[in-house]
């Protein structure tokens, strides 16, 4: 950061940004959305399978690699609990948070 004074304004802004979340998340409910059945595939593939061993230490890459993991297996158990297939597709309702989160990945 390059200074002090920034770094302050940045945390301000992510409390105001959190505020933001607070306030829309209890109007925003699932939205249905459609995709192809091989990445559906995929993401329920993502949800059964087992992960193994403990997590060590990691640079924050890897994190963020295993966050975006996780998020495709919680779109894989939606998928798996409540998706309609639809010939060579899958109607799925899903969080905004995990479509935000898809959509951030595609960037």
């Amino acid at each position: 950061m390059k200074d002090r004074e920034q770094y302050v304004r940045y945390q301000q802004d992510r409390t105001v940004l959190a505020a933001i979340g607070a306030h829309l998340n209890p109007q925003i409910s699932r939205i249905s959305v459609r995709m192809p059945r091989s990445l559906a595939e995929s993401a329920v593939a993502a949800w059964d399978r087992e992960e193994l061993g403990e997590i060590s230490e990691e640079s924050r890459e890897e994190y963020d690699l295993r966050d975006d993991a996780a998020e495709l297996a919680l779109i894989g158990l939606a998928i798996a609990s409540r998706g309609a297939w639809d010939g060579d597709e899958v109607i799925v309702d899903l969080d905004a948070v995990q479509i935000a989160s898809a959509l951030r990945a595609a960037q």
